[in-house]
């Protein structure tokens, strides 16, 4: 009964729109808040007809061409607030009818709306003014184009037309486009790896420079983050191009460098590094990696093998350098006060792979001090990672000294190994 009342109710407040388009804005306002409520439900998304669509497409026609008289002469539009308020609506009803509705993408794709919706962000953008009535409205602007172009690939090769480079660019450098996650998804699909390598740099920038973040902002970076580090564990292997010197500017491999970044600087934020422990598959994704690149660089002497002298002049601005200890440094992070992360490096036999990393290395700065950070974050409150550290030990697979300078050490109790932290010696 309540699907077919809500049907109902959609096909009322459809009819209702087309009486009103000659109404003054606030008037037709209600009827498209009326419309965007009911779209939350798939079956009014469903039986939705392309005149409500067309209707919506007129009022925005409109109101880019008041926006336009405005730019020309402000003193022409006497109530930019509501003109804006009823636009930031339509893309609102606009966006929730693309969810999960390829049937709704398609038809608004068809009628002209990805190409009207850019017209009119790039006239938002040329504004005067930059009240909360205009960033509200450029918000929803760019969340239906992000819904519209979710799993929709006709969507993204148009919106992609009208959009790249200008748009894009403006995007980025504004932070708009990083608050939309399923437009940063659909425009970074049509990227090339050179593209991508410099639109994740500016990301990581951003992520940088955030160091607390509103609830809203918080959940819209764990959206980035879910997409970047899948991003990462389909791309990850790419990175053994590089042990070939003829591959060191392999751009696919640099996308996955820099995913690797990003997701380092992340997991160093209390909130994003919560969630992102969670995904067990990308802890995974890391320890097999390093095993990988670790396991590369001793059967070939390249950008991973271990060195303490450099004597490969070229290689001091190798893309990959760091690339292991960042590796370890995601590893640690995972593994910051999570028993069952820890319980997987253990599972993975990831500890033996990490110890035999804290060494010195020319290739890799700052590898011992992230090995160091990573054992102690794997064997705090664990005891079985504990005895298997001392256990290697006695069996001399784990370095003493690489043990010392984590300021750990084995003790013998009770016929039972332990790992504690080393007694300071008197002065």
């Amino acid at each position: 009964m309540a699907a077919a009342a809500a049907v109902g109710e959609m096909a009322e407040a459809a009819a209702r729109l087309r009486r009103l388009m000659a109404a003054e804005p606030s008037t037709r306002l209600e009827s498209v808040r009326a419309l965007t409520g009911l779209f939350r439900q798939a079956q009014p998304r469903e039986m939705a007809e392309e005149s409500l669509f067309r209707d919506l497409l007129e009022i925005l026609m409109r109101a880019s061409n008041e926006i336009e008289q405005a730019c020309k002469d402000f003193s022409e539009l006497l109530d930019l607030d509501t003109c804006l308020v009823l636009i930031a609506e339509c893309f609102r009803c606009l966006r929730n009818a693309c969810v999960q509705c390829a049937k709704n993408q398609h038809v608004m794709r068809n009628l002209g709306l990805i190409a009207t919706s850019v017209h009119l962000i790039k006239l938002l953008d040329g504004m005067p003014v930059k009240e909360e009535p205009l960033l509200i409205a450029f918000r929803c602007s760019l969340q239906f184009l992000g819904n519209i172009a979710a799993g929709n690939g006709d969507s993204q090769n148009s919106i992609w037309k009208c959009a790249f480079p200008d748009l894009f660019l403006f995007l980025i450098v504004t932070d708009y486009l990083l608050q939309c996650p399923e437009l940063v998804k659909a425009l970074y699909a049509k990227l090339s790896n050179q593209e991508r390598v410099t639109f994740l740099e500016l990301i990581m920038a951003k992520v940088s420079e955030k160091n607390t973040f509103t609830n809203e902002e918080m959940n819209v970076f764990l959206r980035h983050a879910d997409f970047l580090a899948g991003c990462f564990q389909e791309k990850c292997k790419t990175v053994l191009k590089l042990t070939s010197a003829a591959d060191a500017e392999d751009e696919e491999a640099l996308v996955t460098i820099r995913l690797l970044d990003i997701l380092c600087e992340m997991t160093s934020n209390n909130g994003q590094l919560k969630y992102l422990q969670t995904l067990p598959d990308l802890l995974e994704t890391a320890i097999d990696t390093l095993r990988l690149t670790h396991l590369a660089g001793k059967q070939t002497v390249n950008i991973f093998t271990t060195t303490h002298s450099m004597t490969w002049q070229e290689e001091v601005s190798h893309p990959a350098v760091g690339f292991k200890a960042h590796l370890i440094r995601l590893i640690g992070n995972l593994c910051y006060k999570n028993k069952e992360n820890q319980d997987k490096v253990y599972e993975l036999d990831g500890i033996p792979l990490i110890l035999d990393n804290c060494s010195i290395d020319d290739n890799n700065p700052f590898l011992n001090q992230w090995a160091v950070y990573t054992i102690r974050n794997l064997t705090e409150q664990n005891e079985r990672n504990q005895e298997l550290i001392a256990q290697m030990e006695e069996k001399g697979l784990a370095d003493n000294s690489a043990l010392e300078s984590m300021g750990l050490q084995v003790e013998k109790q009770d016929e039972k190994l332990i790992l504690r932290s080393a007694r300071k010696k008197p002065s």
